[in-house]
């Protein structure tokens, strides 16, 4: 058998600091949408231009996610978290002062973009993964995912009133204050040094051994493709929506409400995925998901466009909206183990946030060129079923490896 990685945490403890370093990641960066109008408007710049800032956000969260995981895996998440708080508070304040689009790109795009690598799920979920006990599993992710969907209900109307009432320069500088907030929060997932390997164990699998085993099982690549859609729709919905609603002539507050409802309502959903993911396969909810939300944007798009209409959509795609992550986590620790549970949900979120990077960008591009979102709008409902039939095929169970070292 192997040797216990670290000795456990009190899981109180990690769900607390945890969740609260979830909630002020995922709340600040939720209502980047409400800054694309008055940035544009002051600075001169189109919307592709802040789009594409936002862009790169995502897919620079993505692509250093597996690594910051790797790190967070080995030394502990405490080390990677205060760096990437850090480039958080950073990058809020160069995107308020930056005269040009380089330095807006590099403040908004790559160093919030490092940092979200460090503050968010991935990191988090594999601290949980390693306290809570296997039957305890799903709904600790579950609760966390909860958190952060809190965050994103919480720090919209915050946001939207700070811009209002100070200016959009003075309410980044105040959610970077906020954000080194997760400073001493991150002291509570301080994990234990790892426990020495016991004379003839199994030697431990390595990172890189982690990767290939993981990309060489068809499981985890469906679940990339499932991710891939998510990080499209939820991005692109995040981002455009306030502008999508303004074009239409509707009062900005109803987009503040709609965002703040998708937050408050995605706390029971992500609640609920976390209970349900203990009952039934990953897979089958999943597959519910992706498919559910292709009917609630084609529903809300062929209806008459209300306030009413609006906030039922925020309503419905906020119980939609991260209840994949707790599920997706579960899965790769099912099938994988909890060891690199961090790296390997790293690499399946690389996935999710080329994902955004396409729909924030594509929604900026097209916007420019066609004066409408209703492409992009269509592409969403397409690769929402294209998502639920990818979950339909994995297989939930472990691995050849955790099977051959249980036995």
């Amino acid at each position: 058998m192997l040797a216990p990685l670290r000795h456990r945490l009190p899981l109180t403890t990690v769900l607390i600091c945890g969740g609260l370093v979830v909630t002020l990641a995922m709340g600040i960066r939720h209502g980047f949408g409400f800054w694309q109008l008055p940035i544009t408007m002051d600075r001169g710049w189109s919307r592709e231009t802040f789009a594409f800032a936002l862009a790169l956000q995502n897919l620079l969260w993505g692509a250093t996610q597996p690594f910051a995981g790797m790190l967070a895996d080995r030394f502990g998440a405490f080390r990677v978290l205060a760096v990437a708080v850090l480039c958080y508070a950073g990058g809020l304040v160069l995107m308020a002062l930056a005269p040009n689009v380089p330095l807006f790109d590099l403040g908004a795009g790559v160093l919030i973009g490092v940092a979200c690598s460090g503050t968010t799920y991935s990191l988090v979920y594999g601290v949980i993964g390693r306290t809570a006990l296997p039957a305890q599993r799903s709904q600790a992710l579950g609760l966390c995912a909860a958190a952060g969907s809190f965050g994103q209900f919480a720090m919209v109307p915050i946001s939207q009133w700070l811009i209002g009432h100070v200016g959009w320069q003075q309410a980044l500088f105040g959610l970077g204050a906020l954000a080194l907030l997760m400073l001493p929060l991150g002291l509570g997932l301080r994990e234990p040094a790892a426990a020495p390997a016991a004379a003839g164990s199994v030697k431990p699998q390595s990172p890189l051994a982690a990767a290939r085993e993981a990309f060489a099982t068809p499981a985890f690549r469906w679940l990339m493709i499932g991710y891939f859609v998510c990080g499209f729709q939820v991005v692109f919905i995040g981002v455009h929506l306030p502008a999508y609603l303004r074009d239409k002539g509707m009062d900005p507050q109803v987009a503040v409400w709609a965002l703040a409802l998708i937050g408050l309502f995605n706390i029971a959903g992500t609640w609920t995925a976390g209970q349900l993911g203990a009952r039934i396969p990953g897979k089958w909810l999943l597959a519910f998901i992706y498919f559910a939300r292709a009917v609630v944007i084609a529903t809300w798009l062929a209806l008459p466009l209300t306030a009413v209409s609006t906030l039922v959509f925020a309503a419905f795609m906020g119980a939609l909206w991260l209840a994949t992550v707790p599920l997706t986590s579960g899965v790769i620790a099912t099938v994988f183990g909890v060891r690199y549970l961090g790296m390997l949900s790293g690499c399946v979120f690389f996935s999710h946030q080329i994902g955004s990077f396409l729909g924030v960008w594509l929604g900026g591009y097209l916007y420019d060129r066609r004066g409408s979102y209703d492409v992009v709008w269509a592409i969403t409902i397409v690769l929402g079923v294209v998502a639920g039939l990818s979950n339909l095929p994995i297989r939930e169970r472990p691995a050849a490896r955790l099977m051959a070292e249980a036995a």
